[in-house]
C-alpha cells in the first residue's frame, strides 16, 4: 500500500490524550510470559506518540519507535521527557523501510494497533528476520468481542453512537483516511502470520481497566485521534463539529466525566525458534 501522510495531520496531540489506555497489566503480563528482564532491544512500529514505546522501554536496554509521522514522533519525544525516558531512539520511518531504517537484531517487536496499516505479509517477513533467536513479535489491540463487560462504576457510558452520527453528519457515511476511504480489515492476525515464516501464533489477555473514566476533552480527543474523524477532514467545520460533540456531551454527563472500557488488551504473539527449537 502507498502511504498517505495526511492520514492522521493534526491528531497527534489528540492521540496521545484520546486514547483509551492499555491494560495496567500490560507490562507484568509481558515481562512474566517473555521472561523479560531489561536486556535486549525493544523495537514499536507504527509507534504514533509513543504510547506503548515509553510503556515498555523500562524492559529493555534500548527501545527504538518507528513511525513515519514527524508530529507523532514528536509527542513521542514529549513524553518520554516527562517521564524522565532516556533510552528510546525515535526514527522517522514507514514498516515497510525495515531492515534498513532500524536494524536488527531485536528481542521483541511490537505494533500496537498499527500493523493493520502495513503490508502485513512484508512486514511480517522482515520482521521475522530482524529478531534475534527466541525473538517476539507482538500485536497489541482491544478487544471487546468476547469478553467479558464490567459493570461501570458509575459514571455514564461514552454515547458512541451518537458522537459517530455527528462525525457521518458532517463527512458522510464513508470513513475517509487521508485522501481516500478507511480500509476494512475483513481478516484475522493470526491467519495472516500463519502465512509467514512465523506460523502459528497464540493470544493471551491482560485485563482492561474496569473503572476508566474520561473527560469531555479527552472524548472529543479521541475522536480526533482517529484516521477517519481527524481535525483536518472536517476543514473550516471543524470548531463547528467540536461544538455540536461538547453540547452532546454535556447532555449525557452534566459534570463531564463518562466511563469507557475499551476491552481487554489482546497480546498476539509470534515467535522466532530459539537454538534449541522452542519458540515464545
Amino acid at each position: 500500500m502507498t502511504y498517505d501522510p495526511t492520514i492522521y495531520r493534526g491528531a497527534a496531540a489528540h492521540y496521545r490524550h484520546g486514547r483509551p489506555t492499555y491494560s495496567p497489566q500490560l507490562e507484568a503480563v509481558l515481562a512474566a510470559d517473555l521472561g523479560l528482564d531489561g536486556s535486549g532491544r525493544l523495537l514499536d512500529g507504527g509507534c504514533g506518540p509513543g504510547i506503548l514505546t515509553v510503556r515498555l522501554a523500562q524492559l529493555f536496554e534500548e527501545a527504538v519507535g518507528l513511525d513515519p509521522d514527524a508530529a507523532m514522533l514528536a509527542e513521542g519525544r514529549r513524553a518520554a521527557r516527562e517521564r524522565g525516558i532516556a533510552n528510546i531512539r525515535w526514527v522517522q520511518a514507514l514498516a515497510e523501510d525495515l531492515p534498513g531504517a532500524a536494524p536488527g537484531p531485536f528481542r521483541l517487536v511490537t505494533f500496537g494497533q498499527s500493523f493493520h496499516w502495513t503490508d502485513e505479509l512484508r512486514v511480517a517477513e522482515a520482521v521475522y528476520s530482524m529478531l534475534e533467536p527466541g525473538g517476539t513479535l507482538v500485536l497489541v489491540v482491544h478487544t471487546v468481542e468476547g469478553r467479558s463487560v464490567p459493570p461501570s462504576p458509575g459514571p455514564p457510558p461514552i454515547p458512541h453512537a451518537e458522537i459517530t452520527a455527528l462525525v457521518e453528519k458532517y463527512l458522510g457515511p464513508d470513513r475517509r483516511a487521508g485522501r481516500g476511504t478507511a480500509a476494512v480489515r475483513s481478516h484475522r492476525f493470526e491467519d495472516l502470520l500463519r502465512r509467514t515464516r512465523f506460523g502459528v501464533s497464540r493470544s493471551i489477555f491482560a485485563p482492561g481497566a474496569p473503572d476508566l473514566l474520561r473527560s469531555s476533552e479527552s472524548v472529543l480527543s479521541g475522536y480526533f485521534s482517529m484516521s477517519w474523524s481527524a481535525p483536518h477532514l472536517f476543514g473550516d467545520r471543524v470548531d463547528r463539529f467540536a461544538g455540536e460533540v461538547r453540547e452532546l456531551l454535556v447532555s449525557r454527563s452534566p459534570d463531564g466525566i463518562f466511563w469507557d472500557w475499551p476491552g481487554d488488551t489482546e497480546i498476539i504473539l509470534a515467535g522466532k525458534p530459539a537454538p534449541d527449537g522452542s519458540a515464545s
